[in-house]
C-alpha cells in the first residue's frame, strides 16, 4: 500500500467510525457532550500510560472508555441535581481535561504523547507508525485501532439497534417497555470514548468533534430513516476525509483542519439543497403555499 493510500484508508475509517456513532448523538441532542468526551479522554490516555508505562492501543482504549463514562456520569449527576446541562458539561470537561494536561506535563514529557498531538493529531505520520503482525506483515497502528473500534461499534449497533433507536427517539416509551435507558446511554458514551481515542492520530481530539457531528447532521437532513442515516453519515464522513486530504495536499495546509472544513462545506450544501429539509426546498414550499 502506498503512503497516500494508507492515509486515505485511515482517514476514511475515521470518517465511517465517527459518522455512525455521531448519528445517535445528533438524535439524542448530545453534540456538546461529544465535545466534552473528546477532550476528557486525554486524561484516560495519560492515566493508562502512567499505570501501564506503555503506549499500547488497548490500554489507551480502556483508559479513554473509563474516563468517557465518568464524564457522562458526572454530567448526569450535576444535571440531576438541578444544574443546567450546558453548565454541567462545561465544568466537567474543563476540569478533567485540565487535569490531563497537567499530568502530561508532569509524567509524559519524554514520550510521544503531548497536548498538541492529542488535540490536533497528525495523519501524515500514520503510515510510519507500524505494528508487526507475523514475520512479514506490517500495518499502521492507527489502521488497526480504527478497524477494531469500527468492528466493536458495528457489533454494538447490531446487537442493540432496537434499544438505541427507541431510546434515541422516545426515551419515555423506552422506560415504559422496560429498556434500561441509562445503561444504553452509558454504552453509547463508551462508544464515543473509544471512537475518539482511535481517531487521535488522524484528526486529534478537537477536530474529531467535526467528524462525530457534521456527517450525522448532514445525513439527518437527507432522510427520515435511521438505517439510511447511518449509511449516509458513513459515506459523507468518507467523502469529507478524502476530499479534505486532497485539498490539503493541493494547498499545503493542515490535513485535519481541511477534513473538518470539508465536513462543514458538505453540511452547508446539504442544508441549502436537501430535497425535503433544505433551506431552498422550504422556501419553495412556502412560496407554493402562498400562491395556492
Amino acid at each position: 500500500m502506498s503512503y497516500d493510500g494508507w492515509i486515505l484508508i485511515v482517514a476514511s475509517l475515521a470518517g465511517i467510525t465517527c459518522g455512525i456513532t455521531g448519528c445517535f448523538l445528533i438524535l439524542r441532542k448530545l453534540s456538546m457532550l461529544a465535545d466534552a468526551i473528546s477532550h476528557t479522554v486525554l486524561l484516560g490516555i495519560v492515566l493508562a500510560y502512567i499505570i501501564s508505562q506503555s503506549m499500547n492501543g488497548l490500554y489507551m482504549l480502556i483508559g479513554a472508555a473509563i474516563v468517557g463514562l465518568l464524564t457522562a456520569f458526572f454530567v448526569q449527576v450535576f444535571y440531576s441535581s438541578g444544574i443546567q446541562e450546558d453548565a454541567s458539561i462545561g465544568v466537567v470537561f474543563t476540569f478533567l481535561f485540565a487535569v490531563g494536561v497537567i499530568l502530561i506535563t508532569l509524567y509524559a514529557g519524554d514520550v510521544h504523547l503531548d497536548v498538541e498531538h492529542a488535540l490536533m493529531g497528525e495523519i501524515t505520520f500514520v503510515p510510519w507508525d507500524l505494528v508487526t503482525l507475523g514475520p512479514l506483515l506490517e500495518l499502521p497502528k492507527a489502521f488497526l485501532m480504527l478497524s477494531t473500534v469500527l468492528l466493536i461499534d458495528l457489533i454494538i449497533i447490531f446487537l442493540f439497534y432496537k434499544e438505541l433507536k427507541i431510546t434515541s427517539f422516545d426515551p419515555s416509551m423506552a422506560v415504559a417497555i422496560g429498556i434500561p435507558v441509562m445503561l444504553i446511554h452509558y454504552l453509547l458514551m463508551g462508544m464515543v470514548s473509544i471512537t475518539t481515542v482511535a481517531s487521535f492520530d488522524s484528526v486529534g481530539a478537537i477536530l474529531v468533534v467535526a467528524m462525530l457531528i457534521a456527517p450525522g447532521a448532514s445525513a439527518y437532513l437527507l432522510t427520515e430513516r435511521l438505517s439510511v442515516m447511518l449509511v449516509l453519515s458513513a459515506l459523507l464522513g468518507v467523502a469529507a476525509a478524502i476530499t479534505g486530504y486532497y485539498v490539503a495536499s493541493w494547498q499545503d495546509v493542515s490535513i485535519a483542519g481541511t477534513m473538518a472544513t470539508m465536513n462543514g462545506v458538505i453540511f452547508a450544501l446539504v442544508f441549502l439543497f436537501s430535497p425535503t429539509k433544505g433551506l431552498i426546498a422550504k422556501k419553495l414550499h412556502i412560496r407554493k403555499l402562498k400562491t395556492d
